[in-house]
């Protein structure tokens, strides 16, 4: 009997030991899960109501099992209670009060027990193997990883990764690149998600970060800290661009990150499955590197509108196919890389374009100032494009305008305020007319003008102005970038496009205008102002009926 149960203590311990080492786990987590399966049984064969308790020695291989049961006076629940007599039979010093152990015989594990016990140790590994996973694998996202190809699935490329496994979603695949199961592959890891399954691992090998791993690989000097990458934008499996700079003045970053005959560029390139990249370097200087970012194509001039926050660049009329890209590939991901916005144009477009704003702003001087053509072209060529410019001017400033003199400077901004006034008169009166609360008008930063603008997106209150954020007051609107219809491309392309600007046309009520965040943020606060008004004279409206209060009450009690 000695030796059968000394075989069986040890086949216990090797179980456990082959379990963790199997799994990758604590041991002590195994024999928690033992434990845990006998108990289970034992209370299906002594009863569940008994609180059975089962130790497992970790060393020897010993079973202790016992039940636990509370000394009482009177025994209300045989199952977990005991009187005093009875206790002091198991323990000398038991008084009440006390949880004392009963022990119990070992149990012989009948097939549904043994069953049962089995899914409960396979249930609990189970979940410690799961969280294993989860704290291996938590704290790795960006990092490249390599595993093996296990299935595809609607698409979807389930990863093998050893001790876990993770996806490739269909959009973060490179497109037209084949998975066959069993091929190793290579992804960067994006996100790992908590599941009631496992892990969810997800990796990319579309995202811009996975090119940034791919040169840090390949080039030392930028796995060193020597060369940045500074900004990326990916095509995938097409076209890419990366800006570098290199913080050693000795060391070229273009001519590190290509290599001797390309040999680290193409490297990347055979990674990403032919994926040309052009290695650019970059620039604080926006415009230059707006220019650097249009490569292969030739720049002629470049305008910054920092308020809106695009760019007009100016190309020849030769280099306008290659500056925007086949599809507008390449003006897309030199606006990805740069993150401004960019307009492309010819010489001729933009000549066109400047003569029709001359034309439209001469026209409105004219027609405002009540003055002749030759004064209200002499204002544009100066820089003037609005009233409101030549209103708060400096008068020094107009009266050093070539033929003009301070009187005409008086004169014009005169005019200027008395036109600003006209508009503002009209503005008022709509605005009224809407319904649009005076106290609107109150709050700073904003004009009659604006004050019409707020009212035909039906904001007629300070309520109604309260409940908005500032950047659905003030966020700036943004068209989809333009581009150019290819005679060979179908009416899908012309859909995609125009779904394209009806997606990317949102911004505040107030866009427009290019107020700051900062005047959004002293609009908003000072229109919710009178809702803390109404919390402070809440309390003084209770504290005044106190006293009412207080009366009536000393009147019932003397009634």
């Amino acid at each position: 009997m000695a030796s059968a149960i000394s075989a069986n203590k040890a086949e216990l311990l090797a179980i456990a030991n082959a379990v963790a080492t199997e799994k990758m786990i604590d041991k002590a987590i195994v024999i928690e899960a033992m434990e845990e399966a006998i108990q289970k049984s034992a209370r299906n064969r002594y009863g569940a109501e008994n609180d059975i308790r089962a130790k497992l020695d970790p060393q020897t291989g010993d079973l202790r099992l016992w039940r636990v049961v509370e000394v009482v006076e009177e025994v209300e629940d045989y199952f977990k209670q005991v009187d005093l007599k009875a206790a002091q039979k198991l323990e000398d010093d038991a008084k009440l009060g006390d949880f004392i152990v009963d022990p119990l015989p070992p149990v012989d594990l009948g097939r549904i027990d043994a069953q049962s016990a089995k899914q409960v140790i396979f249930q609990k590994v189970r979940d410690a193997e799961r969280e294993r996973q989860f704290e291996e694998f938590k704290d790795r996202d960006g990092e490249v990883i390599t595993g093996v190809i296990k299935s595809v699935e609607f698409g979807h490329v389930i990863v093998n990764l050893g001790r876990a496994e993770g996806v490739i979603r269909r959009d973060q695949q490179i497109p037209r690149e084949a998975a066959r199961v069993g091929e190793r592959i290579r992804a960067i890891i994006t996100k790992v998600e908590r599941n009631n399954r496992g892990p969810q691992i997800f990796l990319s090998r579309a995202h811009p970060d996975f090119m940034r791993k791919l040169f840090a690989q390949e080039v030392p000097e930028i796995y060193d800290g020597i060369i940045e990458i500074k900004a990326a934008a990916r095509d995938p499996g097409s076209r890419a661009k990366i800006g570098v700079i290199s913080h050693d003045s000795s060391i070229d970053p273009v001519g590190a990150c290509v290599g001797m005959k390309g040999s680290r560029v193409q490297a990347v390139v055979q990674e990403l499955q032919g994926e040309k990249i052009d290695i650019i370097p970059w620039s604080e200087d926006t415009a230059t590197f707006v220019v650097n970012g249009l490569q292969p194509a030739t720049v002629a001039r470049v305008v910054l509108d920092e308020d809106e926050g695009r760019i007009e660049v100016v190309v020849p009329d030769d280099q306008l196919s290659l500056a925007i890209g086949r599809r507008g590939q390449n003006v897309r991901l030199a606006s990805q890389l740069t993150g401004h916005q960019i307009d492309i144009m010819t010489e001729e477009e933009a000549s066109e374009k400047r003569q029709k704003e001359f034309a439209e702003r001469s026209k409105m001087f004219e027609e405002e100032l009540d003055v002749d053509e030759t004064l209200s072209q002499l204002l544009v060529a100066e820089g003037f494009a609005e009233l409101e410019e030549v209103a708060y001017v400096q008068l020094e400033e107009l009266g050093a305008i070539e033929g003009f003199d301070d009187e005409l400077a008086e004169e014009l901004q005169s005019r200027a305020l008395e036109a600003i006034e006209r508009h503002e008169a009209a503005a008022r009166e709509e605005r009224r007319e809407m319904g649009v609360e005076d106290a609107i008008a109150e709050i700073p930063h904003l004009t009659e003008v604006m004050l019409v603008t707020l009212g035909k997106a039906g904001i007629k209150t300070l309520d109604d102005l309260a409940d908005l954020a500032t950047d659905e007051l003030i966020a700036k609107k943004r068209e989809a970038p333009k581009r150019r219809q290819n005679p060979t491309e179908g009416p899908r392309m012309k859909a995609d496009v125009q779904q394209s600007k009806r997606t990317e046309d949102k911004g505040g009520v107030l866009g427009e205008y290019g107020l700051s965040e900062e005047q959004g943020n002293e609009i908003i606060m000072a229109a919710r102002a009178h809702w803390f008004e109404d919390e402070e004279d809440a309390p003084a409206a209770a504290s005044t009926d106190e006293p009412d209060t207080q009366e009536a009450a000393d009147a019932d009690s003397t009634t």
